[in-house]
């Protein structure tokens, strides 16, 4: 499963041939989570807030981009580094 970001001990990944919605996966510490992209809803898992808010921050930046990378993950394509949450 392919790592698009990392920042403040959050890692953002997705896999390729992952089921729909469209979504990716969050890691932090223990913690793991889905998040929609077209939503921005949580899908499964539990984060802590802060954490929570810091990543609907930056998938909501880079939604275009997540879009973007869902579709090459279904092609089985390289995907793309996103930028990190500055």
């Amino acid at each position: 499963m392919p790592t698009i970001s990392v920042f403040f001990g959050i890692t953002i990944r997705m896999y390729f041939d992952d089921h729909s919605p469209p979504h990716f996966h969050v890691y932090y510490g223990e913690h793991a989570a889905t998040i929609e992209i077209d939503s921005l809803r949580l899908r499964y898992g539990r984060l802590p807030r802060r954490v929570t808010a810091l990543v609907l921050e930056w998938a909501a930046e880079h939604r275009e981009e997540l879009k973007a990378n869902w579709m090459r993950a279904e092609k089985h394509q390289p995907l793309n580094p996103v930028s990190p949450l500055e």
